[in-house]
């Protein structure tokens, strides 16, 4: 039996209990995302960290996304666009469950549709990494099961509270459980709500927290002792650094080495899992343990990195002192067969580089399969347990980070990660200089000031560095002693600064006699070209 009181305030229930429900409808929808990840991670506890959908789904975004994309991420945030692409992806996951819940309020099983559709594409993320088997799945299909069921369960709930909001009185059926008035509805669904939802934050953290340190990578690499190099790299001459303040480091110390790569996480590998393979076309392939390295004649070799992405006056660069062994050395073992000129070297996490295979093999290249920076075993960040380091070449066709693979092969056949992105094949680093101090836009006294900064062209080297004040002459700045032409190199131009606004601009020369353009051209498609300007105010 069924009994409706007719009310001169129903019109008024009925909005608000239609504004008030889809507002929780929306709440529903996050709650159940939340459930989704905190359920996926608390399975990936038991089946292996590779199986977190979380970074499955930002790494896929990463691959998928067009190369403007990736390009605005890091003009806009640097270091910080993994952290800026977690926060963007938090938000467009908040707004599409929001706006699924609301639907399965109304539109039954609408809201059940999207969770599902999205769960497939997470599945997909997942089990398309390189490095996923069909185990990594289980936890994407958990985290599935659990946010429908705590979807379902949440909606109907609140479609409860509703009704009875509606109606502002209970009512029974033989067919429906009786409904209890509008205040323990309310208490019941935000009961369960607040539960999952708390439930989700705190098991998702610990069990991400838990996943994160699964290898203790950090323990194996604090108890691991690099052997001596048996050829060590002749000490920094005292000439090297400028006593100028502000002025940038020769070498760059590990945690402020810039990070640009496409791994969301960190892959945390064991040194004792960790092999190289070299094959493809070669006459013998090779694989060497970690244990096979450290038994190698290493050799010590300091170079300047610096990564595609690096705009005129960028900071996306750094020098460190690396041990490895030659990649040439390694080659050789294997033997590569004629017409073979590019060598594609495969990250643990899918990762790949196009590097000429002439360039590794050139007596002169001291291209290293380094295991050591800075007199300290790889930072996890920067390659633990080992990566390559080619002197003269963007990061993007020779850095790869937690290398595993070789291939052998040829341009015309393979293609590194950002290749078919639109970036051009060989990346050789080109000629570029840099204003550190003054910074632009800082006021500064009259008299003699200091204008230094660094210059490099990795592998050819800088013969000569300048500066023009206002737009005239070009004045020969102090340049500083280097390594070798593999590093970048400090500059001091002491210059009688006046009274008012200026704008200094610099200018290098590479060992053989190439200078510097002015032309401005973007990082893409094969690195940025012009002069570094800065506008300074002398009181």
């Amino acid at each position: 039996m069924s009994v409706r009181l007719e009310s001169p305030a129903a019109a008024t229930r009925e909005g608000m209990a239609t504004r008030t429900s889809s507002g929780w409808a929306a709440v529903s929808g996050v709650v159940s995302a939340a459930a989704f990840l905190a359920s996926a991670e608390l399975a990936a506890v038991v089946t292996g960290p590779g199986g977190s959908p979380l970074y499955a789904v930002g790494s896929a975004v990463i691959d998928l996304a067009p190369p403007v994309a990736k390009d605005t991420m890091v003009a806009l945030f640097g270091t910080g666009d993994k952290i800026a692409l977690f926060t963007l992806m938090g938000v467009l996951l908040a707004v599409i469950t929001a706006g699924a819940g609301i639907a399965e309020l109304r539109r039954p099983p609408a809201g059940k549709v999207v969770f599902g559709l999205g769960g497939v594409l997470a599945m997909i993320a997942v089990l398309t990494r390189a490095d996923s088997s069909s185990i990594n799945g289980v936890p994407t299909a958990v985290g599935t099961l659990v946010a429908l069921l705590l979807l379902t369960t949440l909606v109907r709930r609140l479609s409860r509270w509703r009704a009875t909001t509606r109606t502002g009185w209970s009512e029974t059926s033989a067919h429906t459980p009786p409904l209890r008035g509008p205040d323990l509805e309310r208490r019941s669904f935000v009961l369960v709500a607040g539960i999952a939802g708390v439930a989700s934050v705190v098991v998702g953290t610990g069990a991400r927290a838990w996943n994160a340190t699964r290898a203790n990578v950090t323990q194996l690499r604090a108890a691991l002792r690099l052997p001596a190099a048996a050829t060590a790299e002749e000490a920094v001459p005292a000439g090297a650094s400028l006593d100028v303040d502000g002025l940038t480091s020769y070498i760059t110390p590990n945690d402020e080495f810039y990070r640009i790569d496409t791994a969301l996480r960190v892959p945390g590998i064991d040194p004792a899992d960790w092999s190289l393979r070299i094959h493809g076309l070669v006459d013998e392939e090779v694989v060497l343990t970690f244990e096979d390295v450290l038994a190698l004649p290493l050799v010590e070799h300091t170079a300047t990195l610096s990564c595609v992405s690096n705009e005129v006056g960028g900071t996306l660069i750094g020098t460190a002192l690396w041990l490895g062994y030659p990649l040439r050395e390694l080659l050789a073992r294997a033997r590569p067969q004629a017409g073979a000129d590019m060598v594609l070297s495969r990250s643990i996490d899918g990762f790949t580089a196009g590097t000429p295979l002439e360039v590794l093999q050139d007596d002169d290249t001291e291209a290293l399969l380094a295991i050591g920076m800075n007199g300290e075993p790889l930072p996890q960040e920067h390659g633990f347990p080992a990566r390559l380091v080619v002197p003269g070449l963007f990061g993007y066709v020779s850095a790869t980070k937690w290398v595993t693979e070789l291939e052998v092969s040829r341009f015309a056949d393979a293609e590194g990660y950002w290749t078919p992105r639109g970036w051009d094949a060989l990346g050789p680093v080109k000629l570029e200089s840099r204003i550190d101090v003054p910074a632009a836009g800082t006021t500064v006294d009259a008299g003699t000031v200091a204008v230094a900064g660094v210059a490099w062209h990795p592998h050819t080297g800088v013969s000569r560095v300048e500066v023009q004040v206002d737009g005239g002459a070009w004045d020969e700045a102090e340049l500083a002693e280097s390594i070798s032409p593999d590093t970048w190199v400090q500059w001091v131009y002491r210059w009688s600064a006046s009274s008012g606004g200026h704008t200094l601009r610099v200018r290098a020369t590479s060992a053989d006699g190439t200078v510097q353009s002015e032309t401005e051209l973007p990082p893409a498609p094969n690195g940025a070209e012009g002069w570094d300007e800065h506008a300074v105010s002398v009181r």
